[in-house]
């Protein structure tokens, strides 16, 4: 499975964003699902009403429902070291989505992730390995 951060999600049902065919092209040719956070399905919601609308959102939405895209779920026992997380990266700063995409490689071994930020040539999977970044 491959992780998803908000960047990518927006560029999925945004056609109006500069990479937008590069990404539906990308996705088209991966393994589904695409796993990925509240946090970041979140984040790509909110920019999402705020660059089409109800409309937009419900193409994200619509993502879950064919089961394209799925959730990690995070756990109580997570919010401490999403925190250390943050703190740690606090230089990039590390946002919570960012963290809780770091968490979800953490503890689903999966390392490929599709991104815009940079910031995952950074990150760091228990403290040592590097996310395989997918570029569209």
């Amino acid at each position: 499975m491959i992780l998803c951060d908000a960047g990518v999600l927006l560029c999925l049902v945004d056609h109006t964003q500069p990479q937008h065919n590069a990404y539906r092209t990308t996705v088209t040719a991966l393994a589904k699902p695409l796993s990925t956070t509240w946090s970041c399905l979140t984040e790509a919601m909110y920019l999402a009403l705020h660059r089409g609308g109800w409309a937009m959102q419900k193409q994200l939405g619509q993502l879950l429902l064919d089961q394209l895209l799925v959730i990690f779920e995070i756990q109580e026992n997570d919010y401490a070291h999403l925190l250390d997380l943050m703190e740690k990266y606090s230089d990039r700063p590390m946002d919570l989505a960012d963290a809780t995409l770091v968490l979800a490689a953490e503890n689903t071994g999966y390392r490929q992730i599709l991104t815009l930020d940079s910031d995952f040539f950074f990150y760091r999977i228990r403290d040592r390995d590097s996310f395989d970044v997918i570029q569209a």
